[in-house]
């Protein structure tokens, strides 16, 4: 059973999770210099331009946190996927297939309602990564579909 298991370990982008960190880390500092270094180097700067400063470094970094947040859970009644801004749980019987074709950035569900759902926890920009996490969402999919 631990391939079973395997197959239903979390998904998560590899390229945007790194940038993220990497990006907020770059935010906090470059927020610091600004808050103390324009006061030191004589520029008019108070502190409602610090909050403001703060305020734009916290939003970013949010953004970022959702960004590298990214990621579809499996388990045995359907997948959890959390977007950037939304998350969505869909049953494995609401599943119809899964795009991964030229152009397109992330996977994405058909599903039985006639929607479509991105999955951007894969990613295209992830490489042959991204290509092996699709097939494994495949699998997935595939071991989960209706008996009859």
């Amino acid at each position: 059973m631990a391939d079973r298991a395997e197959l239903h370990r979390p998904f998560r982008p590899r390229a945007a999770r790194g940038v993220s960190w990497v990006l907020g880390a770059l935010t906090v500092l470059g927020a610091l210099a600004v808050i103390v270094m324009l006061p030191a180097a004589g520029v008019d700067y108070g502190p409602a331009d610090a909050a403001g400063t703060a305020a734009l470094a916290v939003l970013i970094c949010w953004f970022l946190s959702r960004q590298g947040g990214v990621s579809a859970r499996p388990d045995e009644d359907g997948l959890h996927v959390r977007n950037l801004i939304h998350s969505r749980d869909v049953g494995w019987a609401e599943i119809v297939s899964l795009g991964f074709g030229d152009g397109t950035p992330w996977a994405q569900l058909d599903l039985t309602d006639g929607s479509t759902l991105a999955v951007m926890a894969i990613q295209r920009a992830d490489g042959e990564h991204g290509h092996a996490e699709a097939r494994r969402l495949a699998t997935l999919i595939a071991l989960h579909e209706p008996r009859d």
